[in-house]
């Protein structure tokens, strides 16, 4: 059975995980890690997106809490 569509409405709060094809890391090294951050941060500044809190954990999958 598929799952109900999402809520979204301006002001709802997200919770997000983002995880790498077939359980692979999204980030490889610090570089890697740094660049992703900025690249997160540029497109939270440009779409105007709050972001709460983050975590890369040591799988490196992302996950997020955020309203837009």
């Amino acid at each position: 059975m598929p799952r109900q569509a999402r809520i979204d409405s301006p002001g709802t709060l997200h919770h997000v995980i983002v995880r790498g094809i077939e359980k692979r890391r999204i980030v490889d090294d610090k570089v890697d890690r740094d660049n992703f951050v900025s690249r997160m941060g540029q497109v939270a500044h440009e779409t105007e997106t709050v972001i709460y809190a983050w975590a890369l954990d040591l799988l490196a999958q992302l996950r997020a809490f955020f309203r837009f």
